[in-house]
């Protein structure tokens, strides 16, 4: 890798290390493609349940404050739009009755799964608490991202890259004009 390095310039090296990690994290989020969970209530969550609808697994722990302090603009966004499925995976925790305590609490609309190493191997690698993971409507990973993330961001992500709504082909009635 030295002797990489005193060939590229310092820019392409970067260039190269970030293509790199790129590829790395779009080829173990691409895994994720046929997830199965069981949520608190028993119901099973499958990825190809929400064909069509943007998917975000979010990744926290009840200690963990920006998980704590995402939780909301989370729970405001599965509320507020019928295209949004939001799934919470509670990790590293002790009890069960304590995560759900928190969920009551924190008046947690969406399905919270008791999460391990095991079901984090089902979407990808989580390093740090809060993980985000984001599918498409199609079903495809889309990003992640490792860190505190906010409603916002994840409008502003769906609008960019929502697949274009099918152009209306009848523009109504041709209006003629009058010829002098």
């Amino acid at each position: 890798m030295q002797y990489l390095a005193l060939l590229l310039p310092e820019k392409m090296m970067r260039y190269l290390a970030t293509l790199f990690c790129l590829l790395l994290s779009l080829s173990t989020a691409a895994d994720a493609k046929g997830f199965n969970f069981t949520d608190h209530m028993g119901k099973k969550l499958t990825l190809s349940d929400y064909k069509g609808k943007w998917v975000l697994v979010n990744f926290w722990a009840t200690w963990c404050p920006p998980c704590l302090k995402e939780i909301p603009d989370l729970v405001s966004l599965y509320e507020s739009r019928n295209d949004v499925v939001v799934i919470g995976i509670a990790m590293d925790y002790n009890d069960p009755k304590t995560v759900l305590k928190y969920v009551k609490s924190m008046s947690i609309s969406y399905p919270i799964v008791m999460g391990d190493k095991k079901i984090a191997a089902q979407i990808g690698p989580v390093s740090m608490l809060p993980t985000t993971y984001v599918f498409d409507p199609a079903g495809n990973p889309a990003v992640y991202k490792v860190g505190l993330i906010s409603r916002e961001s994840l409008e502003e992500y769906m609008r960019d890259y929502s697949p274009p709504k099918p152009q209306n082909k009848d523009r109504g009635p041709t209006i003629k004009r009058k010829e002098n």
